[in-house]
């Protein structure tokens, strides 16, 4: 369990972190988002002490991250993965971690099999892709086995496959009962990898949630109807105070998207009318739709439209 607490943290006349308080329940994978420069990742570091925090305290499970004896077997961290030193080994790398908090060698090939890097573990850093280097730090994060991982874009430089292998690796960790807090900004990946969403704007807290009820609080779900009689259907949901609009050129188009009623109400009025439906749907806006509507007034870099 993570509980943030009024965390504040300036840099000059520079406010980053703004009284921010959040928690990361245990058995689930939080997602932490907010645009560019909105304080996630000195938010982190202030969490683990590498950044001297103005106010506030964060607790694992009820204990400050300076006061752990193993802090790896507390807290597994994952923020910079191009943070190592060239010449090491992977498996050096991780042997000279695991020796500072009194891991066993074996402990080590373990994570190791356990990232899939057993096979180039004996290479230099120097010749590690990013990708490779992401997976030897959440490697690293895992060295103590960790109640609580904590990681920073940790699909940075992966492929297709180690997307996929990430998200369930996480879900997999949240699943033994860990308190997993992840930052992206990969956020069609966060909606199928979090359960739970913390999410920041120029240091302060935006919302904290389910990502389904975030989704759901942010964004329009319209029911798509496809019909023969499309326009009698549009007529009688007017007539409830509903929108619609066709999809396509009106003059030929027989598909509409109604919102401001249920897809049921749509088809028990469609079928009042005697409409014949070939298709009858609830469209639903992703997840980067609800962070992009709430995040508006927060993003540090607003593009213009392309023409």
């Amino acid at each position: 369990m993570i509980d943030v607490e009024g965390l504040t943290k300036r840099f000059g006349r520079h406010t980053a972190v703004d009284s921010l308080s959040f928690s990361v329940a245990e058995g689930r994978v939080t997602g932490f988002l907010g645009p560019n420069g909105s304080g996630k990742s000195t938010t982190m570091r202030c969490m683990v002490g590498l950044d001297h925090v103005d106010a506030g305290e964060v607790r694992f499970d009820g204990q400050h991250y300076g006061s752990l004896r193993r802090p790896l077997e507390s807290v597994g961290l994952l923020l910079d993965a191009s943070y190592v030193h060239p010449a090491r080994s992977g498996r050096n790398h991780l042997r000279w971690l695991a020796a500072s908090n009194g891991i066993g060698k074996q402990r080590v090939e373990e994570v190791l099999a356990l990232v899939g890097l057993t096979d180039v573990a004996s290479k230099r850093l120097k010749n590690y892709s990013l990708g490779m280097k992401q997976r030897l730090g959440l490697a690293a994060a895992l060295l103590g086995d960790p109640a609580t991982v904590i990681l920073d874009e940790p699909a940075n430089g992966l492929d297709p496959e180690g997307i996929r292998w990430i998200r369930d690796m996480l879900r997999f960790l949240a699943s033994e009962g860990r308190a997993v807090l992840v930052s992206s900004h990969q956020l069609s990946e966060m909606s199928l990898m979090a359960q739970e969403l913390v999410v920041i704007g120029r240091g302060r807290l935006i919302d904290q949630c389910s990502v389904h009820d975030f989704v759901r609080r942010n964004t329009t779900t319209r029911v798509r109807v496809r019909s023969p009689q499309v326009g009698e259907i549009l007529r009688q949901m007017r007539t409830l105070g509903a929108t619609g609009e066709y999809v396509g050129d009106s003059a030929v188009s027989d598909t509409a998207l109604i919102a401001g009623v249920s897809m049921v109400t749509v088809g028990e009025t469609a079928a009042k009318v005697g409409a014949v439906l070939h298709e009858l749907s609830e469209v639903s806006e992703s997840l980067e739709d609800a962070f992009l509507a709430v995040t508006a007034d927060d993003q540090e870099y607003r593009s213009g439209n392309a023409s």
